[in-house]
């Protein structure tokens, strides 16, 4: 059952990516596949965790993006490539994801992806893991570890690969990357700082997302890499249209806000998870 699950969200992400010059909402997916709308849009959402829609307007906004930086074409014209209607329509949703519009995209030249095409894994996805199994990566797991980057770049705006990369080789020479595999594939990763008890970048397999992998992680910090100390990351703020529900995940398994920041030109903000016993005598 599970591999036909991937096999029909796989047709349904070819199908996107084959399409990305055309309107693509749920209806023309579900109708070109012949499956039932109600049912593609349950498996996609479960396996990929965005809805089609989010999933196909991602990918166009992100191709969109690259032809304002990499090429000359006006933005009316990149506008109805995208599948929208007028420049009007393609200029609001893009500065909602990018926070910029695309003529100032297009004047910085620094182009990021909202969402690059995802790759799903075809053999049966179970939750049969400890925190036990998650070890501190080496230089070894570093193309895995960027492969996964790629499949959740939709949790780090502004990534700039050649710097994390650049970063990932220090956080790895003194042990504060972690890796989680199934089967020798990455399906989660973490850097931290144990000095300031940060988590400075966190990613799931979109498969996992819902198995509890986070909370693994979390309790690898709390319980060992981390134990007493206050944990904190970054993530969207709220209300923001590109978050694909990180911040939501992050409440639910006890973070708490803090302070608004601006990285690197994104608006953000900071959570907390309090220690045990802090929190412990706060409840009381």
């Amino acid at each position: 059952m599970q591999g036909q699950t991937v096999r029909i969200v796989s047709q349904a992400i070819r199908y996107i990516e084959d399409n990305l010059n055309d309107k693509l909402e749920l209806d023309i997916v579900a109708a070109a596949l012949h499956y039932s709308k109600f049912h593609l849009h349950r498996v996609f959402t479960k396996t990929v965790g965005l809805t089609i829609h989010d999933y196909a307007q991602r990918r166009q906004l992100t191709e969109a993006a690259k032809l304002l930086v990499f090429s000359q074409k006006p933005i009316i014209e990149i506008a109805l490539i995208s599948g929208y209607e007028s420049q009007q329509a393609f200029t609001g949703i893009f500065k909602a994801m990018y926070k910029t519009t695309p003529a100032q995209f297009r004047e910085a030249e620094a182009f990021y992806p909202l969402q690059l095409e995802i790759y799903l894994k075809e053999e049966l996805v179970t939750m049969d893991f400890t925190k036990d199994d998650i070890h501190f990566a080496t230089s070894a797991d570093i193309d895995d570890w960027m492969e996964l980057v790629s499949l959740t770049i939709d949790g780090y705006p502004c990534l700039n690969k050649t710097e994390y990369i650049e970063n990932l080789h220090q956080y790895i020479a003194d042990k504060k990357a972690l890796i989680l595999r199934d089967e020798g594939m990455a399906i989660g990763i973490m850097g931290f700082s144990a000095d300031t008890g940060s988590i400075d970048f966190f990613a799931v397999h979109p498969q996992y997302r819902n198995l509890g992998i986070t909370k693994l992680f979390l309790d690898k910090l709390v319980d060992e890499l981390l134990y007493g100390k206050e944990i904190s990351l970054t993530t969207y703020r709220a209300g923001d249209k590109a978050d694909t529900g990180y911040r939501e995940e992050y409440c639910r398994l006890g973070f708490a806000e803090r302070e608004l920041l601006v990285e690197y030109g994104y608006p953000t903000q900071r959570f907390v998870l309090l220690p045990k016993n802090k929190e412990d005598t706060h409840n009381a």
